[in-house]
């Protein structure tokens, strides 16, 4: 028997409740509906803002562009200016034409971007755009808009240009994306070349165009010639402290600075800091003919043997006299041993002195922002006096010797670098380092290092050089690599008046063929040094005159020994 259980009927909903579950749905939909729209119009906004910041940023650095002012060399030719170019670009997704085909006429007018393969590479990439030539001249424009293809587009944009290429750029820096100055004189003129009351009126530095390809030029060819990792030179006024060239090897073109890696950006001669070996003696001899530690040029130091301190040996290199020496023969056979012993008379309170006056202990003084800080000893210990006169136990960068150079010689004035070009009879005072003197003093002994000693490849006839050259191991971590050095020749002239100081250093040269195996500064930063003058002399108003000379007539009586034989080993 089945039993059927009955279930109550749902109850009936009035007309009333219906209309208000109807209502609520509508509203609900209502709310879902506004925060989609709420949503969508941030997105929106959100585009918008970063279209307009972006635009803004673009216009921003197209103002800084078009205002800022150009940059030129001491003579008036042109470093950096500002220019409207051509820029050539692409839609790769919009390509209508055959790809290779456009690829190989675009290749035949840009050969120097690339090949057939690398454009078509930019006309196949999985971007909506892509650049295929910046500065691009007007002819160019015209002969790529021949090809016909729509998607190549052309727009006109203000740019920074450095006709010079490479040329000082170390000196000069390069630009930022938003238009402003990131390193070198660039960063320092910054807002100089912004103002617009000096708009049209070029900032000009102290660089000489023509002094400084010279100089470019030969490290160039030392560089190569030697296989050194790297390699810095200066010349500098010796009155005014003015920056005439400022060379650093590997360089880099601030028109690619994207291209460039950090050797190539770091500025050698103001950045890196080096021991720099013999170069330091005549400082050294310096401070103790001004501190009256040695009044006769006929004074003698022993030489003859090893000079043991405690548990430090200083030495002299095979070949060189094992005699008693006077100051100018300590300088001309660069002796170790002799210059320790004038040092240890000088002592370390006046050894320090001298130092602080040239400026070695902080970084060099000059505009650029790119300075390296110098290695001062911790402790001034006997062997520390004695091995920071031949330039061991202490760190400097190539722009700090080449200002001590210019008081040496000058009269004994130092005076801070500069890269600006300096006005006539604005050059700043200075401060007194040595005595008109002692530096007389210096000028003989210097010219006599490259008449009789390991300068004489420095020579350059009629320009009367005087200079000295140092070859020390270079300082690693720990210690020295003695199978890598630092070769530095710093030289004056004329000597009989001097006017410039001219610098040439290479970082870890090798032997060759030519030298005999020799990689010190005698065989290789030496002759740069000598092609230079000769080659940069007359430019800057130096007549080379071989009848002429500085009088050393009160020295050569002193010198023991005829000492024209060459150099054994050119330290």
């Amino acid at each position: 028997m089945t039993v059927i259980v009955a279930r109550p009927a749902a109850p009936r909903r009035s007309a009333g409740q219906r209309q208000a579950l109807v209502a609520t749905s509508h509203t609900r939909l209502m709310m879902l509906m506004l925060l989609f729209a709420a949503a969508l119009t941030v997105v929106i906004g959100r585009l918008a803002m970063l279209g307009v910041f972006s635009g803004a940023e673009a216009q921003a650095r197209t103002a800084a562009l078009a205002a800022r002012g150009d940059i030129v060399d001491r003579n008036g030719a042109p470093l950096a200016r500002t220019i409207d170019a051509w820029t050539i670009a692409v839609h790769p997704n919009k390509v209508l034409g055959d790809k290779m085909e456009i690829a190989a006429k675009l290749a035949a007018l840009m050969p120097d971007r690339g090949d057939q393969a690398w454009f078509y590479a930019q006309l196949t990439k999985s971007v909506s755009f892509t650049y295929l030539q910046r500065r691009a001249s007007p002819a160019l424009v015209e002969q790529v808009n021949a090809i016909g293809e729509p998607a190549i587009v052309f727009a006109r944009e203000t740019q920074r240009l450095y006709p010079q290429s490479t040329l000082a750029a170390h000196a000069l820096g390069f630009l930022s994306t938003d238009g402003h100055g990131m390193s070198g004189m660039e960063r320092v003129l910054d807002e100089r070349l912004l103002d617009p009351a000096k708009a049209g009126q070029p900032a000009q530095l102290s660089i000489d165009t023509r002094v400084q390809a010279a100089l470019e030029s030969e490290l160039g060819r030392a560089m190569t010639t030697f296989s050194a990792r790297a390699a810095g030179g200066i010349v500098l006024d010796v009155h005014t402290g003015e920056v005439i060239s400022m060379v650093s090897l590997p360089t880099f073109n601030p028109n690619r600075v994207g291209t460039s890696g950090s050797d190539e950006l770091r500025n050698i001669t103001t950045q890196s800091v080096f021991e720099l070996g013999s170069t330091f003696k005549p400082i050294t001899m310096a401070a103790a003919i001004d501190n009256g530690v040695v009044t006769s040029m006929n004074r003698r130091f022993d030489a003859t043997h090893p000079l043991q301190v405690g548990r430090f040996t200083i030495h002299d290199e095979r070949g060189d006299p094992k005699r008693w020496l006077n100051m100018a023969e300590t300088l001309i056979y660069s002796s170790n041993v002799a210059t320790a012993r004038v040092a240890d008379e000088v002592g370390p309170q006046r050894m320090q002195a001298m130092f602080r006056k040239l400026g070695f202990d902080t970084k060099p003084d000059i505009e650029l922002r790119e300075k390296g800080r110098p290695l001062w000893p911790g402790f001034w210990a006997r062997t520390t006096t004695m091995t920071t006169a031949y330039g061991h136990g202490i760190a400097v960068t190539p722009l700090h010797l080449a200002s001590a150079y210019a008081a040496l010689v000058n009269g004994g004035i130092w005076r801070p670098a500069t890269l600006m070009k300096i006005a006539p009879g604005q050059a700043p005072r200075g401060r007194r380092v040595i005595s008109e003197a002692t530096s007389a003093r210096m000028r003989q002994m210097l010219r006599l290092i490259v008449l009789r000693g390991t300068g004489r490849k420095g020579d350059a006839p009629g320009y009367r050089v005087g200079g000295k050259t140092g070859t020390a191991e270079a300082a690693v971590a720990g210690g020295y690599d003695r199978s890598r050095n630092v070769a530095t020749f710093a030289a004056a002239f004329p000597m009989d008046a001097p006017r410039y100081v001219v610098l040439a250093m290479l970082d870890s040269p090798q032997g060759t063929k030519e030298t005999g195996g020799w990689k010190t500064a005698a065989w290789n930063a030496a002759p740069v040094v000598g092609r230079t003058i000769a080659r940069v002399g007359a430019m800057l108003g130096v007549v080379p005159d071989e009848r002429r000379d500085i009088d050393v007539s009160d020295i050569t009586p002193t010198l023991w020994q005829d000492p024209s034989a060459p150099p054994v080993d050119g330290r």
